[in-house]
């Protein structure tokens, strides 16, 4: 019985991942995200914060603060996947560059794919595995299903837009299967999050995911800062799930600790996208008052 669980457990990862990028490619318009990633420093930017500095913290959390090695281990791949496929309403809700938001997204996702084969190896000793396996399953079910969407985006948008919702809505009821099916296989293992520091580790992480970003990405405009903060924010959960699920003999606690992620980031990046968007209504009066 617990076989099968875990075998419709991955089942429902395959079409979180696939399900979450064909959505977003089902949406994104490309030429405004490659129009707006010829701005360098921007670009450079979420480079350096995505896969340099946040991959750093959580790894200087995971050593300095005391729990278990597998918590460590799925702290430091969610330090090495931003941008939730949820951005841009966080974005929209706060206010900020809805155009830039598409190209943050592209930008991740696709450096996410290239960065994650050759980092994850070095980074987690624990976890034994060539370029190529972590390789595969990011490359088939976030790049492959992100080109579908983009190609029938651009080419049938009349079909992109009868099939955005569909996709949305099966991906949603998806995710909730997912998720309760992480509590049933897991039950165990999330209760041992109480007695560990795991959850603190990650406080400390979304934090400075969320604040680092917008106080530090200096030369952005508002609502550019806004994309860098709530991309930082949200993390791809799907990618940091594939190398646990890719190989075999993965301590639990490790996909316990990516899970928890998923309230970690939509706490965070709530309550972000709502203080950008009070504060810029107080800004904004406060220039009409002038």
């Amino acid at each position: 019985m617990m076989g099968t669980l875990q075998l419709l457990l991955k089942l429902s990862l395959v079409i979180f991942m696939a399900g979450n990028l064909l959505d977003m490619g089902l949406r994104l318009q490309l030429n405004e995200a490659l129009r707006d990633l010829r701005d360098v420093r921007f670009v450079v930017l979420a480079l350096l914060w995505g896969f340099v500095l946040l991959p750093g913290v959580a790894y200087a959390i995971a050593h300095l603060v005391p729990m278990a090695a597998p918590y460590a281990m799925g702290l430091i791949l969610l330090g090495m996947t931003p941008c939730a496929p949820f951005l841009p309403p966080m974005v929209d809700r706060a206010r900020g560059d809805l155009g830039y938001t598409a190209a943050f997204m592209l930008l991740a996702n696709v450096v996410i794919v290239a960065y994650m084969p050759f980092v994850v190896p070095v980074a987690l000793k624990g976890l034994s595995a060539d370029p190529w396996t972590i390789a595969k399953p990011l490359a088939l079910f976030l790049l492959l299903p992100l080109g579908v969407g983009l190609v029938v985006q651009h080419r049938f948008a009349a079909l992109a837009a009868k099939l955005h919702p569909i996709v949305k809505k099966l991906t949603g009821i998806d995710t909730v299967l997912m998720l309760l099916l992480c509590v049933v296989v897991y039950g165990k293992a999330f209760l041992d999050l109480g007695g560990s520091h795991a959850i603190g580790a990650q406080l400390l992480f979304f934090a400075a995911a969320t604040i680092g970003p917008y106080l530090l990405s200096f030369g952005l405009p508002r609502a550019q800062k806004i994309v860098m903060s709530l991309g930082m924010a949200t993390r791809n959960l799907g990618a940091a799930f594939a190398p646990l699920f890719a190989l075999h003999g993965v301590e639990e606690h490790a996909i316990v600790m990516v899970a928890l992620g998923v309230l970690m980031q939509a706490s965070f990046s709530f309550g972000a996208a709502t203080y950008y968007r009070n504060a810029g209504h107080v800004d904004g009066a406060a220039r009409a008052s002038t």
